[in-house]
C-alpha cells in the first residue's frame, strides 16, 4: 500500500489534536509556501501535480485557479457539504484531521490571492464542526491565520459556516447562493461560473475538503512527487469510501490507477470480499449518481479516465457493493427517491420527472406495478437526460436531475426479470 497523504495521521487516536498535528509535520507546508515561495510558484506546483478535484467532477485544481477573473477581492470556499449517500471520506477528514484542512485552505488562499475563506460544512457534522472551529481558533492563536501569518506579508481570515442539510448545496453555485442567505438554487453557467462571478459577485474558487487537504503535502514534496504517484491524469492518492455488502467496509486511501475494483472489494487489506456463499450482483463506482458497474467491470483500475471510458465516473469516491441478496428494484427506487426528495424544484424535468419515477418505482416495489411501467420509466429518464447516456445530456441547470436516470436505467436493462417478478407475481425474488 502506498504511503498515505491526506490520511497520514488517521491511525493516531489523537489525530485531531494540535499536538499530534505539529508533531507530524503540521504547518511545514504553510511555512514553506509563505516564506519560500510566491503565490504563483505554489499554483505552479499544484498545476504540475495535476491534482484533480476530489468532490465529483474531477476538474484540475490548478487549471480551475488559473481561470480566476482579476479583481481586487477574491474569495475561497471549501465545500464540505458531503451529502451523497454512502459517501463519508470528507466527513472522516473533517473530524479526524481538521488542522490539515485549515492548513490546506490557507495555502490555497495564498496561491489564488484570496482575502477571505469560508469552510462550508454539512450541518449534521456536529463533531466535525466543533473540531474545525477549534482548529481555526488554534490557528489564529499561533499566527497560522489572521494578520501577517508567520511573519509573512500574507493575511487571511477563515470563517466556518454550517449548512442546513440540503444535498443541492453540494453543487458549487447552490452553495454560494446559500452563503448569500438565499435558497440553494443552482445558478445558470454561463455567466455564473464562480471563478468569474461567485460569492457576492466576486471571483470565487470552490474546492472540496479532500482536494485542499492534499496541498500541504504537495507544497512540501513538490508537484512532481505527487504526479509520480498514479498514472496519466489520475495522479496522487485518493480516499475511497467502500460500503455495502462487503466484509470490511470503510475508507481506504489508495494510489490512483494502481489497484482495481476487484482489489478494493476483495483484497485482504481492503474490503475482504463478500459474505460466504454470496456473489457480486453490481457495484456503484462513484456515488449513487454514477452509472452502475457489474462483475465484468471488476478489473478496471481506479482511475478517472479508465472509469469514464467504461461509462461511469469516480465521482464522490464512494464505492457501493451489492451482492446477490440485494434487490435491484429496491436499490434503484431508494436512489431515485433520494434525488426526488432532494431536488430544489427549480427545473421542471428534475422536479416532476424525479417525483414520477419515485412513485412508479415504489408502485413496482410494492407489487402493484404494470409491465408498461418499465417503458414509462425509461421514457421519463430520457426526458430528464436525453439518450440516458454518460456523461449526461442535460435538460436542467445542474446535474441533480441527470443523476436520477443512471440507476433506473441500469436496473431495468440488467435486471428486467426482477422487475417482471415484482409486477407479475407481486413479490421480490430476493426477499
Amino acid at each position: 500500500m502506498t504511503d498515505r497523504i491526506v490520511g497520514a495521521r488517521l491511525h493516531y487516536e489523537d489525530s485531531q489534536t494540535l499536538e499530534r498535528f505539529l508533531a507530524t509535520g503540521g504547518d511545514q507546508g504553510l511555512r514553506k509556501a509563505l516564506l519560500e515561495l510566491t503565490p504563483q510558484e505554489v499554483a505552479d506546483q499544484v498545476t504540475t501535480a495535476n491534482l484533480l478535484g476530489r468532490g465529483g467532477a474531477g476538474f484540475e485544481a490548478g487549471r480551475k485557479w488559473s481561470m480566476l477573473r482579476k479583481a481586487p477581492r477574491r474569495y475561497l470556499v471549501i465545500n464540505g457539504d458531503e451529502s451523497e449517500p454512502a459517501t463519508f471520506k470528507d466527513h472522516l477528514l473533517v473530524e479526524n484531521d481538521p488542522h490539515q484542512l485549515v492548513e490546506g485552505a490557507t495555502i490555497a488562499a495564498y496561491a489564488i490571492g484570496a482575502s477571505f475563506v469560508v469552510i462550508y460544512l454539512r450541518g449534521e457534522f456536529a463533531l466535525g464542526l466543533e473540531r474545525v472551529q477549534q482548529a481555526i481558533n488554534e490557528a489564529y492563536a499561533r499566527n497560522a491565520l489572521g494578520r501577517s501569518i508567520f511573519g509573512s506579508s500574507f493575511s487571511v481570515d477563515i470563517v466556518l459556516q454550517p449548512g442546513a442539510g440540503a444535498y443541492i448545496c453540494g453543487e458549487e453555485t447552490s452553495l454560494i447562493e446559500s452563503l448569500e442567505g438565499k435558497r440553494g438554487f443552482p445558478r445558470i453557467k454561463p455567466p455564473y461560473f464562480p471563478a468569474v462571478i461567485g460569492l457576492y459577485g466576486e471571483p470565487t474558487i470552490v474546492n472540496n475538503v479532500e482536494t485542499v487537504s492534499n496541498l500541504p503535502w504537495i507544497v512540501q514534496h513538490g508537484g512532481e512527487a505527487f504526479k509520480a504517484l498514479g498514472q496519466g491524469r489520475s495522479t496522487g492518492t485518493r480516499l475511497f469510501a467502500l460500503s455495502g455488502q462487503v466484509r470490511r467496509p470503510g475508507p481506504y486511501e489508495v494510489e490512483m490507477t494502481k489497484i482495481t475494483f476487484r482489489d478494493l472489494i476483495f483484497g485482504q487489506e481492503y474490503g475482504q470480499g463478500l459474505e460466504p456463499g454470496r456473489e457480486l450482483l453490481a457495484f456503484i463506482p462513484g456515488g449513487v449518481s454514477a452509472p452502475w458497474f457489474f462483475p465484468e467491470h471488476l478489473d478496471i483500475p481506479l482511475g478517472q479516465d479508465e472509469v469514464a471510458k467504461a461509462g461511469s465516473m469516480l465521482g464522490s469516491g464512494s464505492v457501493i457493493v451489492m451482492d446477490d441478496s440485494s434487490c435491484p428494484v429496491r436499490s434503484a427506487w431508494r436512489i431515485a427517491r433520494f434525488f426526488a426528495r432532494e431536488s430544489c424544484g427549480q427545473c421542471t424535468p428534475c422536479r416532476e420527472g424525479g417525483a414520477w419515477i419515485d412513485k412508479i418505482l415504489r408502485r413496482i416495489e410494492e407489487g402493484e406495478g404494470r409491465e408498461a411501467d418499465l417503458d414509462l420509466l425509461l421514457d421519463l429518464c430520457d426526458n430528464i437526460s436525453p439518450g440516458i447516456k454518460w456523461p449526461p445530456a442535460q435538460t436542467t441547470i445542474c446535474v441533480l436531475g441527470p443523476s436520477i436516470p443512471p440507476s433506473v436505467n441500469a436496473a431495468i436493462q440488467h435486471f428486467r426479470d426482477d422487475f417482471l417478478i415484482h409486477i407479475k407475481e407481486g413479490r421480490c425474488p430476493h426477499a
